[in-house]
């Protein structure tokens, strides 16, 4: 059993303790709009923020996580208001299949709240999620339409 604090909800699930923390996301808290991608922390997809950091879940274990907050796409808007990564992404028109997107989102929001001006330099060190639709200049623009507001 572990007990994990996911977008301000306390979660007991019945996971062995080296569950990839992604797994019990998806399969155990039923919060699926974290994706899986590769399974070995590469792609991003699975991106969410673990204490405000982005990390990719399906490289943390359940016991590496239980007793930190842990937030997922589903929880980085605040009720009908969307975060303004996400306003940004609809404004900008960024997702094609929309696949990465959410992890994507994850990572940019990350990186907005600890450089909330970044330069392209800080985006290409923070921002290493791979899209296959190549929306990369799609987020960078929204990146920096955020950035100036």
């Amino acid at each position: 059993m572990a007990n994990l604090t996911i977008n301000g909800k306390t979660f007991t699930l019945d996971v062995e303790p080296d569950t990839p923390l992604l797994w019990a996301i998806r399969e155990n808290a039923g919060l699926t709009g974290t994706k899986y991608g590769c399974g070995i922390a590469q792609c991003g997809a699975c991106t969410v923020h673990i204490e405000g950091v982005a990390t990719r879940s399906c490289g943390v274990s359940v016991s590496e996580a239980e007793g930190k907050k842990i937030t997922t796409i589903e929880g980085l808007s605040s009720g009908d208001t969307l975060h303004k990564v996400q306003e940004a992404w609809i404004a900008q028109d960024v997702p094609q299949c929309g696949y990465c997107q959410s992890g994507m989102i994850m990572a940019v929001a990350a990186l907005l709240s600890e450089k909330p001006k970044p330069t392209d330099a800080d985006i290409d060190e923070a921002i290493t999620n791979i899209c296959r639709c190549g929306t990369f200049q799609q987020v960078r623009e929204a990146i920096h339409t955020i950035a100036s507001a």
